[in-house]
């Protein structure tokens, strides 16, 4: 009998399991872990943000990432410095990081600010 595959949390998640998302959405995603409102990422906020999506290892991988990302090595990932996450989102985390703005569809003709975000979608180029 074969050994039952666990489920891989946080590796390699198919393309329809990813979360496609801007740089500016991904930033607001990232600084909502933000504790102290200092406008910064810790290693421990950072780990708190990669357990929310369920990934294993946070502690490791959040180490890791704050590593490669803090360039001026002040401990910190600045608001400067988040685009360096990037990466180790859309590896580690499933997200889909487009760098593009995204255009987006709503259902009627009313302008769009009008609508709120869950009643349109993302039009792919």
């Amino acid at each position: 009998m074969p050994a039952a595959v666990a489920p891989s949390r946080g590796l390699n998640y198919g393309k329809e399991h990813q979360t496609t998302v801007s740089v500016e959405d991904f930033k607001r995603w990232l600084m909502q872990f933000d504790t102290d409102h200092d406008g910064r990422i810790t290693r421990r906020e950072l780990r708190e943000a990669i357990r929310r999506r369920g990934a294993w290892f946070a502690g490791l991988r959040a180490w890791r990432a704050v590593q490669r990302a803090d360039r001026n090595r002040n401990g910190f990932v600045d608001d400067d410095e988040i685009e360096n996450l990037i990466g180790m989102a859309e590896k580690d985390l499933g997200f889909n990081i487009s760098r593009d703005r995204p255009a987006v569809s709503c259902p009627d003709t009313r302008p769009r600010q009008h609508w709120p975000m869950q009643y349109c979608f993302v039009l792919k180029h």
